[in-house]
């Protein structure tokens, strides 16, 4: 059984027993490729959330009604993202071992590969739905395979074609963009498509592994993340597809990525993620 973090989310001081949501941060951003800093996400959601409200007016649903154990940031060492992503692995699995859903705070977006790692061992159907401006659907960057730069690549690797879906993807190499008209369910520049997408999976009762990277959002409401691209989707915009994804598809875990708070100073894009982490968690129970 883990231990309950010193500091949790607000409103998710359950114990590991009883809960149905376990949190795990992951604190790496040894491959950011442009600004760092999303090593500092996950313990910023966990601070700051406590100036927003453990109620959701948007769902008429409450933290308080729900069972969400904490279990921290894992510990992983930053000078080998093969050991990092290892460490995550074992939390995946200790988490999915007990029967409950991991929600991982990141961090940059290569911490994604672990859980599904995990994840994909033991839903061998599993399909990822993706949320992001970049397709992260390189080979490689710089020579390096492991990469926030590949992590859908390699995630396509282990799934391979038509099980990956991916919205909003607004930057990316040609051959990136090429690679997912041919082998994965592309939908670049905005979030059309999802409900098809969304009534599929759910027909089918796939499970689906839910990975967003904040920096879909339009830089303008999020700037707070390392590499941001402007055109992006809006908080509502992209709330509403939360909702809509974990209401509806059979998510087996899920994460949020890419938050760099010591890059807005005003403190809004750590809010913003707060409470995105608060619906997914209240829209998943």
């Amino acid at each position: 059984m883990l231990n309950k973090n010193i500091e949790t989310f607000i409103g998710c001081g359950a114990e590991f027993d009883e809960a149905g949501i376990v949190i795990y941060g992951a604190p790496f951003d040894s491959t950011t490729s442009y600004r760092p800093g999303a090593r500092f996400g996950s313990s910023a959601i966990r601070h700051e959330s406590y100036g927003i409200e453990t109620y959701s007016p948007y769902q008429d649903r409450d933290l308080e009604d729900i069972s969400v154990f904490d279990s921290g940031d894992v510990e992983m060492c930053f000078g080998d993202a093969e050991k990092a992503l290892a460490a995550l692995e074992e939390r995946a699995k200790a988490i999915a071992d007990a029967g409950k859903l991991p929600l991982m705070l990141g961090g940059e977006h290569l911490v994604t590969l672990a859980p599904v790692r995990v994840l994909s061992e033991r839903f061998p159907d599993m399909h990822i739905i993706h949320f992001d401006a970049h397709a992260d659907l390189r080979e490689d960057y710089l020579g390096a395979p492991l990469s926030h730069a590949c992590v859908i690549r390699r995630c396509h690797d282990i799934l391979g074609d038509g099980r990956i879906h991916q919205f909003g993807i607004r930057s990316g190499e040609r051959s990136e963009f090429r690679f997912g008209t041919e082998h994965t369910d592309f939908h670049p520049l905005s979030l059309a498509g999802l409900s098809e997408t969304v009534s599929e999976l759910s027909e089918r009762n796939v499970p689906v592994y839910l990975t967003v990277d904040l920096d879909v959002l339009d830089p303008s409401e999020f700037p707070g993340t390392g590499t941001p691209e402007a055109g992006g989707v809006s908080f509502t915009e992209l709330r509403d597809a939360l909702e809509f994804v974990c209401r509806n598809c059979r998510v087996v875990g899920a994460d949020l990525v890419e938050l760099a708070p010591t890059l807005d100073s005003s403190g809004i894009s750590t809010a913003l993620a707060c409470k995105l982490t608060r619906e997914v968690l209240l829209a998943l129970l």
